[in-house]
């Protein structure tokens, strides 16, 4: 079985869905800090990922690999500090998708309860431990929940991806396998998205002075589905809470 993309009259997925889920799975385990709950799951990815398609499959065993190979010889502590200095501390390998399209501004507030209402259509309710546009999230979403809905948000998001998977690549880190991975599951790149790539690697997120703090603490980011906003009141809104930020 294969998903119809409605935005694309000519494209295909490269891989089934049953394929896709697969993939989606193991990669949003391997994107996860390398502790030893981790660990544990190495045995069933790297048996998962023998069993997918190669250009999907090589680079997440190659990444089960590289954790299993440090575990055993002692260096998960080197794995865990460089994984924190890729992702934690590197703005542009950030593993959040809305960050490329709308960086540090209003608008990736509006994107974050878009993301978050999203998953309440397929009856799941995100925590506040993880922002909701994290890649792993959103795969695991897509794994395990709505695979359709997730794809949606990846395709609309897929500059961004690229550029992720450009800048891990560029860092030469392992969890570069990741989202070469996961870009082997779409379809190829269209002319817009190509460019759209191109200016973000140019330019790199937008931003402003606001920053993220006016929608960081708006408990409207999670709020009840029963009450939630229309995304007109929530744009008046976080404006408004932005603009007495600044006087």
């Amino acid at each position: 079985m294969r998903l119809a993309l409605r935005r694309r009259k000519q494209a295909a997925l490269p891989v089934g869905t049953d394929e896709m889920r697969a993939a989606w799975q193991c990669a949003s385990l391997l994107l996860g800090y390398p502790d030893e709950q981790l660990l544990a799951h190495l045995p069933v990815l790297r048996d998962t990922s023998a069993q997918l398609p190669e250009v999907v499959g090589e680079p997440l065993g190659r990444l089960v690999a590289t954790i299993s190979a440090a575990a055993d010889a002692g260096e998960l502590d080197v794995l865990q500090k460089r994984y924190v200095d890729t992702f934690d501390y590197t703005r542009r390998c950030a593993p959040y998708l809305t960050y490329f399209a709308h960086g540090d501004t209003r608008k990736r507030g509006m994107a974050l309860v878009q993301f978050k209402q999203t998953y309440r259509r397929a009856g799941v309710e995100i925590g506040d431990e993880e922002l909701p546009d994290h890649l792993a999230v959103v795969l695991e979403f897509g794994a395990t929940v709505d695979l359709e809905a997730a794809l949606t948000l990846v395709l609309d998001h897929r500059a961004g991806l690229e550029v992720l998977r450009l800048a891990l690549l560029d860092r030469d880190v392992p969890w570069a396998d990741v989202l070469v991975a996961v870009c082997a599951t779409l379809p190829p790149l269209d002319g817009d998205e190509q460019t759209a790539v191109a200016r973000l690697v140019a330019q790199g997120p937008p931003s402003e002075d606001v920053g993220l703090a006016p929608y960081e603490i708006d408990p409207r980011l999670n709020p009840h589905p029963a009450t939630d906003p229309s995304p007109e009141e929530l744009e008046a809104e976080l404006l408004q809470h932005s603009q007495g930020g600044r006087s």
